[in-house]
């Protein structure tokens, strides 16, 4: 049976937490935020000396991890440094990630592979490590960084947005799992943000074979105009992220961004078209004597 949720009065007035990707972007700043709020910090990446400042600033409520989110016993290591450090943890944030915009045709196998283990098996890593602590606490936040692209398609990012279409399924399949011991899970799933994203996206694009120009091409074009307008603020976004650590009751998805909002909208209206004209079609593979009773009352029935 579902266990009993946590006597408010018994739930930690400050929260630890642990954030990867810390080093830069939308990860700084999510623990700047949770420090100024006086909230505790294990902050961890690859390069550490980018948070040397903030070290100095909040030298009893940030502690620092060096890790390769794509290890498992890295993941595991850095949740023992957060219980060092701490004693509990309350709060995971999953924002370790990258992409980098080529054809899926000139995109080599060990490129494509290593934006899944990061961008994917990077979270899976952690919330491995960090759900047997949450749930024995009965009580956590997992925010799982993913993008709009886990919902939207764009040539060019086929490894980055495999992955983050898989966080975003992750997510959802989880937080169900999780809500009958009070762990929260949840994918926000943010448009442009004015983080070095952009750039670093197309540093490792090659010059592309001249049948991808009408596709990939063309979203180069668009880049060019994104890097450096996009509407994202990093420090709005962490006070979100933030406020979403104070909540009991979370979406399984949630868009940040106007931008994000335009996209989605025209990808689920092309969804939604192409699933009314294909409907026959798709209904034409059931027996002759359809029985779909079993669905009701479920959770996949909200009519």
């Amino acid at each position: 049976m579902p266990a009993e949720p946590l006597d408010e009065r018994l739930r930690p007035l400050t929260k630890t937490w642990l954030v990867t990707g810390s080093s830069k972007g939308l990860g700084r700043a999510i623990v700047e935020k949770a420090l100024i709020e006086g909230d505790k910090v294990l902050a961890t990446a690859r390069n550490l000396h980018t948070l040397d400042d903030l070290a100095s600033a909040f030298p009893d409520t940030l502690s620092t991890f060096s890790l390769d989110v794509t290890k498992p016993e890295q993941a595991d290591a850095a949740v023992d440094a957060a219980l060092t450090a701490f004693g509990r943890l309350d709060v995971l944030v999953n924002n370790a990630g990258y992409g980098l915009i080529a054809p899926f045709e000139q995109t080599d196998a060990a490129s494509f592979r290593d934006q899944i283990e990061t961008n994917l098996f990077g979270v899976v890593n952690t919330t491995r490590a960090a759900l047997p602590i949450m749930r024995a606490q009965r009580g956590g936040h997992i925010i799982n960084i993913s993008s709009v692209g886990g919902r939207a398609g764009a040539p060019g990012l086929s490894a980055y947005q495999a992955a983050k279409w898989a966080v975003s399924g992750f997510t959802e399949s989880v937080s169900q799992e999780l809500a009958p011991f009070d762990v929260r899970m949840i994918s926000v799933e943010p448009g442009g943000m004015r983080t070095d994203w952009g750039a670093t996206a197309q540093v490792q694009t090659s010059e592309l074979l001249p049948e991808y120009l009408p596709s990939v091409g063309a979203f180069l074009n668009l880049m060019t105009k994104f890097v450096g307008n996009e509407v994202g603020d990093p420090s709005k976004i962490a006070k979100v992220v933030f406020d979403l650590t104070r909540k009991e009751h979370l979406p399984m998805h949630l868009v940040l961004g106007s931008d994000a909002l335009h996209v989605l909208a025209n990808s689920e209206a092309a969804r939604q078209k192409a699933a009314e004209e294909w409907e026959d079609v798709s209904r034409s593979t059931d027996f002759d004597h359809r029985d779909i009773s079993y669905l009701k009352g479920s959770r996949f029935d909200q009519t």
